[in-house]
């Protein structure tokens, strides 16, 4: 079994925090495993899945039963863990875990995870406020492969070699677990085709009142087709026969479940910037048929994992956002730190030619770094981050290892 990052992240948080750790994160990303892994030590752990009927009763009858059933009442040498998973989708989820955490104070260390966004629920009425942390898991990634510790600093200080196999298997097959490590086209292709029934039939049926799955997953697959290019609501519509409105508010249906993210543009200190017009791109990056878009979508996977990283582990407020123009100048990713420009990315599959659009926003911006970042170029041993305010042309495979 693979080594994740989020075990240390686990058993650090419960060291230093009594607040509870929500953990959220797409479908088979590996949430409930992660969450497990205290099975090898002494603390006793109690796991209830809202989709078991019989645990769904368990905690229907209230804190008190959950309470009793973990022998919370008892003096134990070790606090122990209690689990709850995919209950986002009881109504009343938010109460119910405030009045465990209130109850009980300090004597168990809790753990919500979820399929879909936590924070999208909107059934309940009392505030969790101060009384949790959250952690967004993501899929496997270069660094996360190479090196599954934390890190105290955003950046690795030197890079590590990923094998060409394991790299080229983290590209073609994605980051979740199960695909990754079986590398077998026929398992793949099975896995793929049950974790979109999953995620259209019973996901979105739970998070959700959307009726029109079809036409749902036509959109999906607009999306999957477009990765990276600018969305037209209009057109997305005209083309399902929905309205503008409903296409957003199916939009943020898709993100709720974790199918894509969106990023938007920047456009503070920008000359004739855009406004509004998002991209988006997939939690999969498998998905992509188009090998331009699917290595501009793997980075983006990658630095969206980084930014959440960062915020989430307290290094600051990251985000990650876009660059363009009226004049059609672009630049793929630029991630802000506390609000300013931080990182400047373009992203090529080969081209080693330096790109004028990283220049030209540089002269406005200032970034602390700017890199133009080669998917296949090979591994250079020595660090993209030594020098800042330096334009570099950077391999992939060793910017990426000094990430997250």
């Amino acid at each position: 079994m693979l080594k994740r990052i989020y075990e240390e992240i686990i058993k650090e948080h419960f060291k230093e925090n009594r607040q509870m750790l929500f953990i959220s994160g797409p479908r088979q990303v590996g949430k409930t495993t992660t969450s497990l892994f205290f099975k090898k030590n002494s603390s006793p752990i109690y796991y209830f899945n809202w989709d078991n009927f019989e645990q769904k009763e368990l905690i229907l009858k209230g804190p008190s039963e959950i309470a009793r059933i973990a022998e919370l009442s008892n003096i134990k040498k070790h606090k122990p863990y209690i689990i709850f998973d995919e209950i986002h989708k009881f109504s009343k989820w938010k109460t119910f875990v405030k009045g465990l955490y209130d109850t009980y104070p300090n004597l168990a260390n809790i753990i919500v995870t979820g399929s879909a966004r936590l924070d999208f629920f909107k059934k309940s009425g009392d505030s969790l406020m101060g009384r949790y942390f959250q952690f967004r898991l993501h899929p496997l990634s270069v660094a996360e492969l190479l090196t599954p510790k934390i890190i105290k600093t955003e950046i690795r200080k030197d890079p590590k070699k990923i094998s060409d196999k394991s790299f080229n298997t983290l590209f073609n097959y994605g980051g979740y677990p199960d695909p990754f490590i079986k590398a077998n086209p026929q398992f793949f292709n099975k896995w793929q085709k049950l974790r979109s029934h999953l995620l259209f039939r019973d996901d979105l049926r739970d998070l959700s009142k959307i009726q029109e799955v079809d036409q749902m997953e036509v959109l999906a697959e607009m999306i999957t087709r477009n990765v990276g290019n600018f969305i037209s609501y209009d057109s997305y519509a005209k083309n399902i026969r929905i309205s503008a409105n409903t296409v957003r508010t199916w939009l943020k249906t898709l993100e709720a479940l974790y199918y894509c993210f969106k990023i938007k543009p920047y456009s503070k200190n920008i000359k004739k910037s855009l406004l509004k017009e998002p991209k988006y791109y997939l939690w999969d990056w498998s998905l992509c048929s188009n090998e331009g878009a699917k290595a501009e979508n793997f980075i983006a996977s990658h630095l969206l994992k980084a930014v959440q990283f960062w915020t989430d582990y307290g290094f600051g407020n990251f985000e990650l956002t876009y660059l363009r123009d009226k004049e059609k100048r672009e630049v793929d990713f630029l991630i802000l730190k506390n609000q300013k420009p931080y990182m400047l990315i373009e992203v090529k599959k080969s081209d080693q030619n330096f790109s004028s659009n990283l220049d030209y926003f540089q002269k406005q911006l200032n970034a602390e770094y700017v890199f133009q970042v080669v998917l296949d170029a090979p591994y250079i041993d020595e660090s993209c981050f030594k020098k800042p305010n330096i334009k570099k042309i950077v391999p992939a495979k060793t910017f990426l290892s000094q990430l997250i």
